[in-house]
């Protein structure tokens, strides 16, 4: 006879965890197992990184979930090594290698090469990613052997370094928009100097005003005796924007979402229009809209907090 197991009961976690992910996860496996540990009922990640990439994961739990779109809009930072001289089928180390050309470039034309690639530039989406053409993901296409037409986009390179080169690695630093794939980036970069390449290994380390300090193993998470208290607050997400403080019947009137007039409040208000975080004293309590004549429209509201 079968028998019917409780279902577990998950808690209700606020908070953002820094993951460095680890080689062979991919984004979503490694957020089930930094759920499962916390025991979480709610949680999200803040845009993927490719199984092979390991670096800043920042996973969002509970009331942070609710921001986690800023940071999939927000510019990242990786460290990269570009293979020379090879090109895969992926652009990674997880493709079969397809063409191998000699490598004969000096520190000189790399340094020239890297500078076109520098500020607005466009690109075309690999077959190997997770855009959906007809409710499919490219990639599906691709394992098929299908080839699709893909429309290039425009993305930011705002800052390509090269940190070291030994042929035939060329070790990369690469702060880009939202949207940008770096294997495209150093598949374009080795053609551009006339003998290919792939990516030989990817770090993130930077997403928005988040760093890698602070981040944490999924090893390390596994082993500690409190994993919860590993958690940075909400605001952790909203630190680039400007904070307005809340007197409690504020507070108690912008939790029902109106509309607040602050200019003649005894409040703290920032100079500049625009997006701001807003609190009851050091409690968070959402984000609004900072218009003309210092009026507050409540945007994203934390349903927690309580005046």
């Amino acid at each position: 006879m079968k028998q019917n197991h409780p279902k577990k009961v998950r808690d209700l976690v606020d908070g953002v965890l820094l993951l460095d992910k680890p080689v062979g996860f991919s984004s979503n496996d490694a957020l089930i197992k930094a759920k499962r540990v916390l025991n979480a009922k709610k949680a999200g990640h803040t845009g993927t990184l490719d199984p092979f990439a390991t670096g800043l994961l920042p996973l969002c739990f509970g009331e942070a979930t609710k921001f986690s779109q800023d940071l999939l809009e927000a510019d990242k930072t990786y460290e990269t090594v570009v293979h020379l001289g090879q090109t895969t089928d992926t652009g990674d180390t997880e493709g079969e290698v397809v063409d191998t050309r000699d490598v004969d470039v000096t520190l000189e034309q790399i340094e020239a090469v890297l500078a076109r690639f520098r500020g607005p530039i466009a690109q075309v989406p690999p077959m190997y990613s997770a855009l959906k053409r007809d409710g499919k993901p490219l990639y599906e296409y691709a394992r098929a052997g299908i080839t699709l037409e893909r429309e290039a986009r425009n993305v930011v390179i705002h800052k390509l370094e090269l940190i070291s080169y030994e042929a035939p690695f060329l070790k990369l630093s690469v702060t880009c928009s939202k949207g940008t794939y770096i294997r495209v980036l150093g598949q374009d970069i080795g053609e551009a100097l006339g003998c290919g390449a792939h990516l030989n290994a990817l770090r993130r380390t930077q997403v928005g005003a988040l760093t890698a300090d602070g981040m944490i193993t999924l090893e390390a998470l596994l082993a500690h005796p409190d994993p919860r208290s590993l958690l940075a607050p909400v605001d952790a997400l909203l630190s680039s924007f400007p904070a307005v403080q809340l007197n409690a019947e504020l507070a108690k009137r912008f939790l029902q979402g109106q509309r607040l007039a602050l200019g003649k409040e005894p409040v703290t208000v920032p100079a500049e229009q625009g997006r701001v975080r807003v609190y009851l004293d050091d409690k968070l309590l959402g984000t609004a809209q900072l218009g003309e004549y210092s009026i507050l429209a409540p945007e994203r509201l934390i349903a927690t907090a309580h005046t």
